[in-house]
């Protein structure tokens, strides 16, 4: 029996038993493709529109027909959907509801899409916030989402941590199956690549390995500076990377630093990965740490306020650490059921700073104040001293902040080195740059030279 005789056979029992509109809508552009025995089971593929309608079909009516096909057949069967748009799709039936239901599908089945290729829901193009630091890397992995295969192929990122290398990455990935969720690719952390090669050769199974890696379409290796010393990994990757450009194949990586810097990389793999366009993303300036925050609020659904969120990012350097500070703050807002305020971030900004443990360890009060009057060319008695000049009053309150700050002196401890000050003007300093840093670019650039001078 032909497949689309047998389909209609199918057709006939169902529409006994469905209501015309409903048959319409879920049969009305269906066609029996092909019918296959296999042992003593027939397998019908079927064509469908859409994968609303597939879902729908699958959901609702799949044991009837496969009882139906059963009745007809005399056999056991398996039913098969392939989306296959009909020249007749333009005429499916319209309006709201059958609409919201379709978004509603499509939006399911990018989400299973992403998710099957074990991305993060929240890295797409939409969340990345973008800035004069990565506005060339963005570009370039927007333009390869859009034609992966034909634009800067390899597309290689580098940077340091919590740059956006992996949100850029995943964001080529959502992009890509955002149009084609059956689209092929792999999304992989190197170490999880060195792992499955470690077992595909302890269990044998090296040709598995390959069969999946070099069929896709797209290959995305995160921090593939890890493959470098190791010779098998190496091995199967450079071989990887050859079969997937032969094929057409879209291969983007990211690492902390470029390919001629990596040690122990073979030279053949550093050739494949510059033979593309290589991008270095800076660490985030001023303005795309205060986006990000806002972008993170508005994730968590959340209200910040620009002032609070220029305050934080004037103190907070990395964007992990942004993150982090920021659930803080707000679960902090939600246990007292207070409102975020200035105040509220300031307390807790005191307690995270950007300088690692063993920077303050180096650093002595006494760098500090001599390092802050290196650089504005002025006298130690100066800069102590109790004379209010502005061109002496602003260093000074730089020098109180940075103790705080960096050094966690005390109030109490700051006054003493500064002529004897109350510790209440100690605190009047350091909230008068931490809020000026939110406003003032230059204060930013007088703040990151200082630190230069401390800790190189």
């Amino acid at each position: 029996m032909k497949p689309q005789k047998l389909w209609q056979a199918v057709l006939a029992e169902l529409q006994l038993s469905l209501s015309p509109s409903n048959f319409s809508l879920c049969f009305g552009q269906t066609k029996g493709l092909s019918l296959k025995k296999e042992g003593k089971r027939l397998i019908l593929e079927v064509s469908v529109p859409n994968p609303y309608i597939r879902n729908t079909i699958f959901e609702r009516y799949l044991g009837q027909i496969q009882q139906a096909v059963k009745r007809i057949s005399g056999k056991k069967n398996e039913i098969v959907f392939t989306v296959l748009p009909s020249a007749s799709a333009s005429k499916k039936p319209a309006g709201p509801l059958f609409e919201a239901a379709e978004e509603e599908e499509k939006k399911d089945t990018l989400k299973e899409a992403v998710l099957k290729a074990r991305l993060r829901l929240d890295f797409t193009f939409e969340n990345f916030a973008v800035s004069p630091t990565n506005e060339v890397a963005y570009a370039a992995a927007a333009a390869v989402s859009k034609n992966p295969g034909d634009t800067y192929n390899p597309l290689f990122l580098y940077g340091g941590v919590g740059v956006g290398k992996t949100h850029l990455m995943q964001g080529v990935a959502h992009n890509i199956l955002k149009d084609k969720p059956d689209y092929p690719l792999i999304y992989s952390m190197s170490e999880e690549f060195t792992n499955e090669i470690v077992e595909a050769i302890r269990h044998k199974t090296t040709a598995d390995f390959r069969k999946k890696h070099r069929s896709v379409q797209a290959l995305l290796i995160d921090d593939v500076q890890f493959v470098a010393g190791k010779d098998a990994v190496q091995e199967e990757l450079f071989h990887t990377f050859n079969a997937l450009q032969r094929s057409g194949g879209q291969v983007v990586l990211t690492a902390d630093k470029p390919p001629h810097e990596i040690e122990l990389l073979e030279d053949r793999l550093r050739s494949r990965f510059e033979g593309g366009l290589t991008i270095d993303i800076q660490e985030p300036n001023f303005e795309l740490r205060t986006a990000i925050l806002l972008i993170k609020a508005k994730q968590l659904k959340k209200d910040l306020p620009m002032d609070i969120a220029q305050l934080i990012a004037g103190n907070i350097s990395s964007t992990r650490r942004l993150e982090g500070f920021l659930i803080k703050l707000f679960a902090r807002a939600e246990t007292r059921k207070e409102r975020i305020s200035p105040e509220m971030a300031q307390a807790l900004l005191g307690k995270n700073t950007d300088q690692p443990a063993e920077v303050k360890r180096i650093v002595r009060p006494k760098e500090v104040v001599d390092a802050v009057a290196r650089h504005f060319k002025m006298k130690l008695d100066e800069l102590r001293g109790p004379r209010r000049q502005q061109r002496i009053v602003l260093p000074r309150q730089l020098a109180m902040y940075i103790l705080r700050m960096d050094l966690k002196a005390s109030f109490q401890e700051i006054g003493m080195m500064f002529g004897g000050r109350d510790h209440t003007t100690v605190m009047y300093s350091v909230e008068k740059i931490s809020h000026e840093l939110g406003d003032s670019a230059e204060l930013r650039l007088e703040l990151s030279a200082v630190r230069k001078k401390l800790y190189g």
